[in-house]
């Protein structure tokens, strides 16, 4: 398969194409970032060269003689901060780019300020990474896949599984936000698990992304209910000059991305997305059999230089099969097969953003709704034939509609952010479920719950006048009138404080300290007993509650190049505590189905710490790379009552990564990431309770022994891979190609053994509740090398 492919791709690399050597323009508007106003005669060039150019009197330019790649622009004028852009790429048009720049302190043309690529801001002056379309599309193992992407930075870590769970400075998948150009979405992957984060691959289509701001501290007011991550992607906007079209072939899914102008003042792009991941799949030998399709546009048009008007949209349709008739079924997979569901789901979230910008403030009103649709049914041995064999009907349908505003002052030496928002959320449910504790039982119920939200947050930011000192002071209070533990908004009040400080030259000493809350997920509110109840309102269900802070150092030897070494802490309060299991729904959330459908308290408390080092080189004579490592700690207090603090699924103790791409003459890239993820803590399971008939039938699967709750850990696992890109720039038309090859050395990853039921009954005599079945154990073993090829085509 390898040779066969390997052979395919220099056969086309090599095939005599006559490359076009035409270069290009690229044009745009340098504006101040407040009041929209042009600035005439700024200096723009592109970052780590000479070429560049001046704006005309009316703030235009246009930098000629451009050949095809990946580029930034620089821009400065005295009175302003320089600037450098988000990347972007010049394939085979001329391209317009727009660029802001805030105005300078008093005295900063007094000092020497060099612009970079590596953003930080008074607000989030430690724990904020900015990743560039180009490090999501070339990342060795990513499949472009922003999720993937993450995992090279420090701090987080990542399951050996197929899946894009993010769990960051040791906490839990439920706890990441994210947004699209300002607009929330409730979550960036197909076959979501309902009330976390993860899945098999994302939703979001690379194409579109400008850059993306990843915040793992210290995370912004205006950016609220997250406790571990923030993701906040800026989308490129249509081109204004040509029309183009974009076609990629990948390894899971074809797609297609339309963008141009339609007019003088507006610009689109709309791109279709199209999985045959069950191929692949069935390939590899999974026992489920995925598909999905996805669609996105983003719609710009602006009425004139002071207001702005951009609609947003994101939808996916998810399907899931089971992979029943598999030739070669082995026993890991009969054990997934005989408790995975049947996963169906719809989402989208369509949103709008007004801006307008006065000169002194800017002013922001963002709407949007967006609809979660998720259906998970199973039949015990998946055989449909009776209704009997029901197990599991799962329903639910999660509505938010959101309205935002905001305003941000620009006064001398201080920035004012301020803004407030109201939500109406829906969340109804239709469940029938088996379960077992002590005895057989069923849950049956019907949930429609209506939540009204509301928040309100401001940010102070002030700069000293040669830009060494800066400090953040922001707060935010949220409420719900879901119960009296959670409408008072003086209970969540959540102050929150940044400093950072240059000591010498280019070495900074960057802290924070804050108080940041979550709702708990609306599986979690929306969960009825037998009789109707919201139990858990019942249970006094609470904001859940984060303390945290940081400290770190920053050196910045050039522009190109950073090291940071950061410490963390985070304490953990009123975390929502399984009634069954007695154990955190922090340490849940990596698996297909739904988190947070049962009876809770909100009495768990833990805490995570520790140290992240890494050193970042940017995309300088070809080379950008990222070497991290972590030592991080995760641990909650055990919840039957012992005291004692034990490690969460989370506790991993040491990530390391360093992941790198280089570019070669003739358009060639290559690229590498090599993992270490620490061993995680696993919960042994309670065989002699899983072997009862009326317990495995009830779930198709094993129950975990929690009495010694993580108890055990894992080995490390280490991962390899490798990634050649080959662009051919034509006269009208880019072509690129990839091979990508994930897990090159192999490696085999060595999970908690599991059982099967081998059908025979050990004591057929015995009354029905005390039938046992015969397990037997089976090894698993995960990791297999697995490489694809790409095409991407542009028109």
């Amino acid at each position: 398969m390898i040779k066969k492919l390997v052979v395919f791709f220099l056969f086309l690399t090599c095939t005599q194409i006559a490359q076009a050597q035409k270069t290009y323009s690229i044009k745009g508007m340098v504006k101040e970032a407040a009041s929209g106003e042009p600035i005439p005669y700024a200096t723009v060039i592109i970052w780590n060269t000479t070429q560049g150019t001046a704006t005309d009197s009316i703030g235009n330019f246009e930098i000629t003689g451009v050949a095809p790649g990946s580029y930034r622009l620089q821009a400065s004028f005295l009175g302003y901060k320089p600037a450098v852009t988000a990347e972007f790429r010049v394939a085979n048009k001329d391209i317009f780019f727009p660029i802001e720049l805030d105005p300078a302190s008093e005295n900063l043309q007094e000092v020497s300020v060099v612009a970079s690529p590596f953003r930080k801001t008074a607000e989030s002056p430690l724990g904020l990474r900015v990743i560039g379309f180009k490090e999501i599309e070339k990342s060795a193992g990513g499949n472009r896949d922003i999720s993937r992407v993450v995992q090279s930075f420090p701090g987080v870590a990542s399951t050996a599984a197929f899946r894009n769970d993010l769990m960051v400075r040791g906490g839990g998948p439920s706890e990441n936000r994210f947004f699209l150009d300002g607009v929330e979405i409730p979550n960036i992957n197909h076959f979501s698990t309902q009330g976390a984060s993860g899945g098999p691959v994302g939703i979001i289509n690379p194409d579109f992304i400008r850059e993306v701001n990843f915040y793992s501290a210290a995370f912004p007011a205006a950016r609220g209910n997250a406790l571990s991550s923030v993701l906040d992607f800026k989308l490129q906007d249509g081109n204004k000059e040509k029309f183009s079209l974009r076609g990629v072939l990948g390894a899971s899914d074809v797609g297609l991305s339309v963008n141009g102008p339609i007019g003088d003042k507006t610009t689109y792009q709309v791109s279709v997305r199209r999985s045959y991941l069950q191929f692949l799949f069935d390939m590899i030998g999974l026992p489920f059999l995925p598909t999905f399709t996805d669609a996105q546009f983003k719609i710009k048009h602006s009425f004139n230089k002071k207001n702005e008007l951009t609609f947003l949209g994101l939808g996916a349709i998810d399907d899931m099969k089971l992979n029943t008739g598999m030739e070669d079924m082995s026993e890991k997979n009969q054990y997934i097969l005989a408790y995975l569901p049947v996963v169906k789901q719809k989402t989208y979230t369509l949103g709008a953003v007004y801006k307008h910008y006065t000169g002194k403030n800017i002013y922001s009103l963002i709407v949007s709704r967006s609809q979660m649709n998720n259906k998970n049914i199973k039949y015990r041995d998946n055989d449909e034939s009776t209704p009997d064999n029901l197990t599991l009907n799962y329903r639910s349908d999660e509505i938010e509609n959101k309205f935002r505003s905001e305003n941000i002052f620009r006064l001398p030496y201080i920035q004012l952010q301020v803004g407030g928002n109201i939500d109406y959320s829906e969340y109804t449910n239709h469940t029938f479920q088996k379960q077992f504790t002590t005895v057989p039982k069923e849950i049956t119920y019907q949930t429609d719950l209506g939540v009204w939200k509301w928040g309100l947050y401001a940010t102070a930011i002030y700069e000293s006048d040669n830009e060494r000192f800066t400090t953040s002071l922001g707060l935010r209070t949220d409420a719900n009138n879901y119960s009296s533990k959670m409408n008072n908004m003086l209970d969540q009040l959540s102050p929150r404080l940044s400093l950072s400080y240059r000591i010498a030259g280019d070495i900074y000493l960057n802290a924070n300290a804050g108080r940041y809350y979550e709702l708990p997920p609306y599986t979690v509110m929306g969960f009825k007993d037998n009789n109707g109840n919201y139990i858990n309102k019942s249970n006094d269900l609470q904001y859940i509650r984060s303390d945290q802070a940081g400290l770190g150092l920053e050196y910045r030897p050039a522009s190109y190049l950073k090291f940071t070494a950061e410490g963390f802490y985070k304490q953990y309060n009123h975390y929502p505590m399984s009634a069954i299991d007695s154990i955190p729904l922090a340490s849940k959330g990596t698996d297909y189905g739904v988190l947070g459908n049962e009876a809770v308290t909100s009495t768990a408390t833990g805490h995570a710490y520790g140290m992240e080092l890494m050193g970042r080189w940017y995309n300088y004579k070809g080379l950008t790379f990222i070497a991290s490592y972590t030592y991080v700690r995760s641990e909650f207090k055990d919840g039957r009552k012992t005291g004692k603090y034990l490690p969460s699924a989370w506790d991993n103790k040491h990530l390391f990564t360093f992941s790198g791409t280089y570019s070669l003459p003739r358009n060639w890239d290559i690229g590498a990431k090599f993992r270490v993820v620490g061993g995680a803590p696993y919960t042994p399971y309670d065989v002699e309770k899983s072997s009862y008939v009326e317990a495995w039938d009830a779930s198709g699967s094993l129950y975990y022994d929690y009495s010694r709750f993580n108890s055990e850990r894992l080995k490390p696992f280490t991962q390899l891979d490798l990634r050649v890109d080959k662009t051919f720039y034509l006269k009208k038309v880019m072509l690129g190609l990839y091979i990508d090859l994930q897990n090159v050395l192999n490696s085999k990853y060595k999970e908690q053994d599991v059982y099967i039921k081998t059908g025979k009954i050990v004591n057929p005599e015995a009354p029905k509740e005390e039938q046992r079945y015969e397990l037997k154990p089976v090894e698993r073993m995960t990791g297999t090398l697995l490489p694809s090829i790409g095409i991407m085509i542009e028109i």
